[in-house]
C-alpha cells in the first residue's frame, strides 16, 4: 500500500516568519536568518518522519515524500525515516505530487498554511504572496485545494493534515470530515502563533497520522468536474496583464484573469503557467 506525503515547511511548528522558512540561495536579498531556517527544517523533516512512521505502522509498504516548499531542498534526507522515498529539488511534471499515481491509497499533507487573507494565521498565502485569492467554479481555497483536485484525478484522497488551526479547519471544510488534524500551533497573526513544543508536535502528528490510516477505504478523492471554471486575483494590474498572455486565459478584471479546465493534471499545468507568466517586474 502506498502513501504519499506532499510537506510544506510554513504550518511546522515553531514557525512564524518568513526568516524561518527562506533558505539562503533563494532568498534573491529578502532578509534570511539561516540559524533559523536550519532549525525550522530540521522539524520540518521530524515532523514528516512522525506522519511516515505512523503509516508504515499502519500497513504502508511504501511511503514517497514531496518536498514541496521553496526550491524543494529543505528536507533533512538524512534524517528522515530511513524507508521513505524523497522527491526534492527540481519540480516534474506533477510538481508537488510528483511519483503519485491510481494505485496510491492516500496523501498527508505536513507543515500546511492558510490560504491568502486569512486572519490570525502565520505566513497565509497562496502559492505566492502575489495572489490574493485562488476560486474553482466560485469556491475560494489555498494550496490544499489545488493539490487535493490534483490528487482527485488519480483517485486519491486527502487524509491528513497537519499545520496551524485555520490552515487544518479549511483543509477540513474545503475536503470533508474525514480528514483527520493535527493541530501543532494557533495563529494569532500573519507573523506569530502559541506553539506546542515540537516533540509534542510530533507526536500528536504521529498519533494523528495512525488515525488517518483508519479512513482509508472510506475517504472520498476530491474530483475535479468537467468544464470548471477557475479565477485568479492578483495583487497588480501589471501581473493580470501578464497572465492574460498565457494561451486559453481570460481577464476579467484588472487584477482577474480565469479560465477552463476539464480535470486536476491540467487544473495544476494552467496555473502553473499563469503564476510563471505573473512574475513581472512591477516598477523599475
Amino acid at each position: 500500500m502506498k502513501i504519499h506525503i506532499c510537506a510544506d515547511m510554513e504550518g511546522t511548528c515553531g514557525v512564524v516568519s518568513w526568516l524561518q522558512v527562506t533558505p539562503p540561495e533563494t532568498s534573491g536579498g529578502d532578509p534570511y536568518k539561516e540559524s533559523e531556517y536550519e532549525r525550522s527544517r530540521a522539524r520540518m523533516t521530524a515532523e514528516v518522519s512522525a506522519a511516515a512512521r505512523a503509516a508504515f505502522r499502519g500497513g504502508a509498504t511504501e511511503v514517497t515524500v514531496n518536498d514541496f516548499h521553496n526550491a524543494n531542498m529543505n528536507i533533512l534526507i538524512d534524517e528522515l525515516d530511513e524507508r521513505c522515498r524523497l522527491v526534492a529539488g527540481g519540480a516534474g511534471p506533477l510538481n508537488f505530487l510528483q511519483g503519485m499515481d491510481t494505485d496510491c491509497a492516500g496523501i498527508f499533507f505536513t507543515g500546511f498554511h492558510s490560504k491568502a487573507g486569512t486572519d490570525a494565521s502565520a505566513l497565509s498565502h497562496t502559492w505566492s504572496t502575489n495572489l490574493n485569492d485562488l476560486r474553482i467554479n466560485d469556491e475560494s481555497t489555498g494550496e490544499y485545494g489545488l493539490i487535493a483536485y490534483v490528487a482527485g484525478h488519480f483517485g486519491v484522497p486527502v487524509l491528513l493534515v497537519t499545520g496551524d488551526q485555520t490552515a487544518c479547519d479549511q483543509t477540513v471544510e474545503f475536503l470533508g470530515e474525514w480528514v483527520t488534524k493535527a493541530v501543532v500551533k494557533d495563529g494569532i497573526s500573519q507573523t506569530g502563533a502559541i506553539n506546542v513544543h515540537p516533540k509534542k508536535a510530533q507526536e500528536l502528528i504521529e498519533r494523528q497520522a495512525a488515525s488517518a490510516m483508519d479512513s482509508i477505504g472510506t475517504a472520498a478523492a476530491k474530483v475535479l468536474a468537467k468544464n470548471s471554471r477557475v479565477e485568479m486575483d492578483f495583487d497588480h494590474q501589471a501581473r493580470a496583464a501578464a497572465a492574460a498572455n498565457v494561451h486559453g486565459v481570460e481577464r476579467v478584471s484588472e487584477r482577474t484573469i480565469a479560465f477552463v479546465v476539464d480535470d486536476g493534471v491540467a487544473l495544476l499545468a494552467q496555473f502553473l503557467a499563469v503564476m510563471r507568466a505573473s512574475y513581472v517586474r512591477i516598477s523599475p
